[in-house]
């Protein structure tokens, strides 16, 4: 095999979401304007739940934890783009971009499995809450969440070993940030093992996480459905809005992304569809949560 790419160029131009100067200060006062809501406002869940002892609760350990992961999420992509507009530069070092994409990688993924341990969370909560202390255990809550960090880490660790076997000569990515996909397309070697892994991957981690979320809802619907009073479901109900609300927008976005990326051909319009998916929904996640839970307003 032909030496890795690593050894052909040194570093790679991120396009960005467009190309024209006039635009350039307009994104920049966009997106650093989101960035800040969103580091500030996952911070103030983050200090809420640790600060507040009536917070010390298996669902605010899991939300804080998310806002954490959302947090680095959004740190891995913009703060490098906004750098780049100011300095009217394109330019992410090799090394830069492959730790970029690692970081995404582990972040964008451990989402995904905090929002399912989320909903596992409010399905033990409402259809079986006299034994909710006994099951959600801090034990058990530090251990998902300590599971999580490890597998996702050897699961991004092995996506950015695959990636380094591959040679190339391109080094002009149309997008904000050394997005996985992108990446692996500019390969000039054979990427079929990256395609059946990054595939594989998706329907794996993804659908699986899709599947247990839609099947702890079901339940939860269930169990409310077969309560008598109306106050009582609703008090139910309210207790898993602002996460149902969250999933419904991040599952959403994420698909159309991939949906948007596959339907057109533009490169462009695929970057600025990935902004909804990791930069917005992170912004709107601390507004979901403060809005609808009385306990952290």
């Amino acid at each position: 095999m032909e030496p890795g790419i690593k050894t052909q160029i040194s570093e790679f131009l991120l396009l960005g979401l467009s190309e024209e100067p006039e635009l350039q200060p307009v994104i920049f006062g966009i997106f650093f304007s989101m960035y800040l809501i969103t580091v500030c406002g996952n911070l103030l869940i983050i200090l809420a739940t640790i600060s507040d002892s009536h917070l010390h609760t298996p669902m605010y350990f899991f939300l804080s934890n998310l806002s954490f992961s959302d947090i680095c999420f959004t740190s891995t992509t913009v703060p490098k783009m906004l750098v780049n507009i100011q300095t009217q530069s394109e330019v992410i070092t090799y090394a830069g971009c492959i730790t970029q994409m690692f970081f995404y990688i582990v972040f964008a993924v451990l989402d995904y499995f905090l929002l399912t341990v989320m909903a596992y969370d409010r399905y033990v909560a409402i259809c079986h809450p006299l034994h909710y202390t006994v099951i959600m255990t801090p034990w058990l809550c530090g251990k998902l969440v300590l599971v999580s960090w490890i597998m996702r880490v050897l699961y991004s660790l092995l996506h950015t070993l695959l990636v380094l076997r591959l040679s190339c000569t391109h080094v002009e990515i149309p997008h904000f940030f050394c997005e996985l996909n992108q990446v692996v397309h500019l390969a000039c070697s054979d990427t079929f093992l990256n395609d059946m892994v990054i595939y594989f991957a998706s329907v794996l981690l993804g659908g699986g996480s899709l599947t247990e979320t839609i099947y702890s809802y079901s339940k939860i619907v269930s169990s409310i459905h077969a309560i008598s009073s109306a106050q009582e479901k609703f008090k139910a109900f309210s207790t898993c809005a602002s996460h149902l609300s969250v999933v419904s927008l991040f599952y959403c976005t994420s698909i159309g992304v991939y949906l948007s990326a596959s339907a057109t051909h533009s490169s462009h319009s695929s970057a600025a569809a990935s902004v909804m998916y990791s930069v917005v929904t992170l912004m709107l996640n601390p507004f979901i949560y403060s809005l609808r839970n009385k306990d952290i307003t």
